[in-house]
């Protein structure tokens, strides 16, 4: 069971591990040992995730998810198996927390008529200035 949030935990029957060979540091054990982790969860068909979260997490997840739903994670940061299992959990674990963090909604707000003639007033000062760099003679337009 790995756990999420106090709330929400994904049982470990939901993650497929799948051990590969990693490109990258290992000596001569890079060629003969499969190091690498692809984790993949279904995001589309799990049970444990509510649909606020599952949409959220399909959007936080971009090109790592595919077109049937299923989160894939690969690490193969460090040498060991067991290091890189570690990591990709964790890896898991904030992403399907970061998308349990339901986003602020912003309000519309009017800017006040006194920043707008502040704003107004800096652009005919700026336009003024710019006038003055002219040369003598040179018509407006």
């Amino acid at each position: 069971m790995i756990r999420i949030t106090r709330t929400l935990a994904i049982p470990d029957s939901e993650i497929q591990e799948q051990f590969i060979r990693a490109s990258g540091p290992g000596g001569q054990n890079v060629n003969k040992v499969s190091s690498a982790v692809q984790l993949r969860f279904d995001v589309a068909h799990s049970p444990s995730l509510s649909e606020e979260v599952r949409a959220r997490l399909i959007v936080l997840a971009g090109r790592r998810i595919s077109q049937d739903g299923v989160l894939t994670i690969e690490a193969q940061r460090f040498r060991t198996q067991g290091r890189n299992r570690d990591d990709a959990r964790v890896r898991l674990v904030e992403l399907i927390r970061s998308a349990t963090e339901v986003p602020e909604l912003r309000r519309a707000t009017k800017p006040t008529r006194a920043s707008q003639r502040r704003r107004l007033d800096s652009k005919q000062k700026r336009g003024d200035t710019k006038k003055q760099r002219r040369p003598v003679g040179q018509t407006e337009g």
